[in-house]
């Protein structure tokens, strides 16, 4: 290799490290916002005096397995009947649809005041079913909350107050996981799950900056979603965007850290994976859509530049993706060893990898005492995991800035919290065929590769660096072809397929 293109890679090397590290120092931001405002929870200004109107949405696609609990948590909220309106929005093409109708008749029974609402040709996906609703929406406030998720009895006394604030627009609570302990990757979901649920939307709230409703397990008052303008879904993450818009409009976001609604984590890695795909597309579509409105506005420019790192968040898998191009030829430049120490590996050991731990540890601390100590053994498998999630994250990255459109697919949901309960279980979710498994597949053999390489030279500083790359790919990649393949990861699943062929078709996902 001749100088000059030593040095081309050298320096794009540095370019993305530097933008990598940009990424963890901002975390080390958002730690210290968290800390600095730990002890200061959002208070109600006061308690309503009559128990306004709420009406809770629940939008439902092909869900039946979790379905009743749904209902049962719903219907034992602890909130006067007369001021409570239940909505189904049904979009499902299974038995669902029976077993909607069969709750939906129930809770009339019990003296609830419920609306079922079926649609057959699914038009703009969740959004469209929350839209197409708002015109028999009889509360002042609307509560949505999908279908896995388990509000406890008193959720809505301990949010609706925080409205006595005339200037509130959205209350949202924090999800918790009912079957962290499932698996391995589960646990790891809640750490990385944990991260943005516990610390940053903590921070951002008590800050003041935007924040953004997590789509289920909040609280809005409806005249702020027509002040907005309604749901769109122009976009895969409708909560996302109509956030923003809510937010430029100057209504207020209260995010209570400490009201935890349990719900479910995607229990296999092609239903995880189904799940980033579309938060990440989303997210970036939201940037493209918004992020110029947010530069234009009057919001003061501490806020500005903070939307700018959270809708850009995930560009962060792009230069991930670089690494992988960048990483041969440069690990392997002896002449630049000691720039490359100094410049780009020290660096990025701060930012991009002590900071993202930190980030991480802070995050279950916060929740229990003991809670980063406990963490500490899995922090080569969660940041291996966002590494190898890093083919299907940066396809959705490139997908929305091409403007590629593609199906809301919901996350496949199970109603099981124990192996025990998944060996009675039926599974009717079906992952599609994807050239990102392949690519990840690859990507083993090409890490494979560049670690008996590193051994043969005896680079041993680049070997933990290039370790993380080989188990983060193989263990992404080997959780498809289990699930794909011998549907392993549940032992004893009779898969139904009662799905119909358009089920198959929008479970089809990068």
């Amino acid at each position: 290799m001749i100088e000059w293109e030593k040095l081309l890679w050298f320096t794009s090397y540095i370019i993305v490290s530097a933008g990598l590290s940009a990424f963890g120092a901002h975390k080390l931001k958002v730690v210290y916002a968290y800390w600095k405002h730990r002890k200061n929870p959002p208070q109600a200004p006061r308690e309503f005096e009559e128990w306004p109107s709420v009406t809770i949405q629940l939008p439902i696609f092909n869900e039946a397995d979790i379905l009743e609990q749904l209902v049962l948590s719903v219907s034992a909220l602890d909130y006067p009947k007369d001021r409570l309106q239940i909505q189904f929005l049904d979009d499902s093409t299974d038995d669902t649809t029976e077993a909607c109708q069969a709750h939906a008749k129930h809770l009339i029974q019990s003296g609830f005041d419920v609306e079922y609402r079926h649609r057959s040709n699914r038009h703009g996906f969740k959004a469209g079913a929350l839209d197409e609703a708002m015109v028999t929406v009889k509360g002042e406030f609307i509560c949505i909350f999908d279908a896995d998720f388990q509000p406890a009895p008193d959720y809505l006394k301990r949010v609706i107050h925080h409205f006595t604030d005339p200037h509130v627009g959205i209350v949202q609570a924090r999800w918790g996981h009912n079957n962290r302990d499932f698996s391995i990757l589960t646990r790891l979901q809640g750490i990385l799950l944990d991260g943005h649920l516990m610390l940053e939307q903590t921070s951002r709230s008590r800050q003041g900056e935007f924040c953004n409703f997590n789509g289920t397990a909040g609280l809005w008052r409806r005249k702020v979603i027509d002040a907005a303008g309604g749901w769109q879904h122009d976009t895969l993450t409708e909560d996302l965007d109509l956030s923003y818009r809510a937010q430029l409009l100057g209504w207020k976001f209260i995010y209570l850290n400490d009201v935890v609604v349990p719900a479910e984590l995607p229990p296999d890695m092609d239903g995880f994976k189904s799940q980033q795909h579309r938060w990440t597309k989303g997210s970036v579509q939201v940037c493209k859509k918004i992020l110029g409105t947010v530069w234009r506005s009057n919001a003061p420019f501490f806020k500005k530049v903070e939307a700018t790192a959270h809708l850009c968040s995930n560009f962060a898998n792009l230069l991930t993706l670089c690494t992988l191009v960048l990483m041969y030829p440069v690990d392997f430049l002896p002449t630049h060893s000691w720039q490359k120490a100094v410049f780009v590996d020290l660096p990025v050991f701060l930012f991009a990898t002590v900071a993202v731990i930190a980030f991480y540890l802070t995050a279950q601390g916060a929740q229990t005492r003991w809670g980063w100590l406990k963490t500490i053994p899995y922090i080569p498998l969660f940041m291996a995991l966002g590494i190898g999630m890093s083919i299907n994250n940066g396809k959705a990255v490139i997908e929305a800035l091409l403007g590629r459109e593609s199906e809301f697919v919901r996350t496949p949901k199970y109603g099981v919290n124990s192996k025990a309960q998944a060996s009675k279980r039926s599974f009717r979710y079906k992952a599609g065929k994807s050239l990102s498994l392949w690519i990840e597949i690859a990507l083993v053999g090409y890490f494979s590769y560049l670690f008996w390489l590193a051994l043969q030279r005896e680079q041993w500083g680049s070997l933990p660096f290039i370790a993380l790359f080989l188990v983060g790919f193989a263990y992404v990649s080997l959780g498809s072809i289990l699930k794909r393949f011998s549907m392993a990861i549940f032992s004893g699943s009779n898969a139904t397929n009662k799905g119909t062929a358009d089920e198959a078709q929008v479970a089809t996902i990068g």
